[in-house]
C-alpha cells in the first residue's frame, strides 16, 4: 500500500506543530486530517475512520489519555492504531498509554518529521 492510500489523523492543539506536521505528512503522501483538541479528535475518528492516529497528551476539553480510553472502549475502533506525540518524557505517562495498546511513544522535542512519516510507513508494511 502506498502512503496516499493511508488517512492519517493528526490530533494536536499546537497550531505550529500542527502545520508542520501536517504539511510534512501531506508531502510524504499521506491523506491528513486534523483535529485542535480531544474532542474534536474523536468526531473526526467517528467520521472519518482514519488508518492511525497521532495523538498529543495534554490538550484542552478533552485530554489524549481520555480520548485513548474512548478509542479502545469502542469496538469499531479498539484496534485503530495510535501513536502518541507528548512532551513528556515521564515513565509513568508511557507505561499508561502502552497498558492501553499504543503503537508507539515519540518526544515532541525529539521529533523528526521524516521519521514520523516513516514509522507511519511501517505500521502498514507486510510481516
Amino acid at each position: 500500500m502506498t502512503a496516499g492510500q493511508k488517512k492519517v489523523l493528526l490530533v494536536e492543539d499546537d497550531r505550529f506543530l500542527r502545520r508542520a506536521c501536517e504539511k510534512s505528512l501531506r508531502q510524504q503522501g499521506f491523506d491528513v486530517t486534523t483535529a485542535a483538541d480531544g474532542a474534536e479528535g474523536l468526531d473526526a475518528v467517528r467520521r472519518d475512520m482514519p488508518d492511525v492516529v497521532l495523538l498529543d497528551l495534554l490538550m484542552p476539553k478533552v485530554s489524549g489519555i481520555e480520548v485513548l480510553r474512548a478509542l479502545k472502549a469502542d469496538q469499531s475502533t479498539r484496534d485503530l492504531p495510535v501513536i502518541v506525540l507528548s512532551n513528556s518524557s515521564r515513565a509513568e505517562d508511557r507505561e499508561e498509554v502502552a497498558a492501553l495498546g499504543v503503537v508507539s511513544y515519540l518526544v515532541k522535542s525529539n521529533l523528526s518529521l521524516k521519521e514520523l512519516g516513516d514509522q507511519i510507513r511501517k505500521l502498514f508494511e507486510p510481516s
